[in-house]
């Protein structure tokens, strides 16, 4: 096994994990870390049954785990639930990997436009009682909040994994590259997109796109035997 394919990167599966499960079967990688948008009609551990026994599987939510109750529970109430690397710093393979799923939505923020709510507290205290004492809605949850992108500035990270695209891409966000930047960090791996490409910006971090049905090693290279189908319905 290759150094750099001690650890892939899986592009949004959409339902189907052939690519991933193929990659793991080809290079028994340490880990996977998956960037988001699973669709899942089962719970995350029945389609990927074949390889837990094999490496680790890590995660980040993306913008369809939030779409239907079914989607999120099959997900956030799975048994790898754990798994997620959301808003914190884990090592994986030798490597300290800071995550960040969901996307910015412009009812809570939208960069480079300021924050409509700077914490979802504030958020809960100006909305109507029924709404303040219920669960906050999927498409909440989905966001990027501010107060939560901005604690992660204070942690180190040697790779930043990430649904939303750095400002590398016409439809990323600088900030993101702000936040990598902060974090020590020297790889952005994100997902989202549907596009397979590499980029360097700011501080000389660099960033890998990862297509949907695709799998990457540390050097965003393609390591599955399945084409990506590259389609925009994010």
């Amino acid at each position: 096994m290759s150094q750099y394919d001690r650890l892939l990167f899986a592009g949004d599966p959409h339902g189907n994990f052939n690519a991933l499960i193929t990659a793991v079967h080809k290079h028994r990688p340490e880990a996977v870390v998956m960037l988001g948008d699973y669709d899942l009609e089962q719970p995350l551990e029945t389609y990927l049954a074949e390889i837990l026994d094999l490496t680790q599987v890590w995660w980040i939510a993306g913008n369809h785990d939030f779409e239907t109750p079914c989607k999120y529970h099959n997900l956030f109430h799975s048994a790898l639930a754990h798994k997620s690397l959301h808003l914190k710093v884990t090592e994986v393979a030798g490597l300290r990997i800071a995550g960040l799923g969901g996307i910015f939505l412009g009812r809570v923020w939208y960069p480079p436009q300021v924050p409509k709510w700077r914490n979802k507290q504030e958020y809960l205290e100006h909305q109507a009682a029924h709404i303040k004492n219920a669960d906050m809605s999927l498409k909440y949850r989905s966001a990027i909040w501010h107060d939560e992108f901005e604690a992660l500035r204070s942690l180190k990270a040697d790779i930043l994994v990430t649904h939303e695209a750095p400002g590398s891409h016409r439809h990323g966000f600088a900030v993101i590259g702000e936040l990598a930047a902060a974090m020590g960090v020297k790889h952005i791996f994100h997902g989202h997109l549907h596009e397979n490409y590499t980029r360097i910006i700011k501080q000389h971090i660099h960033v890998f796109g990862v297509a949907n049905r695709t799998v990457t090693n540390l050097r965003g290279q393609i390591v599955s035997d399945i084409k990506a189908c590259h389609d925009f319905s994010y």
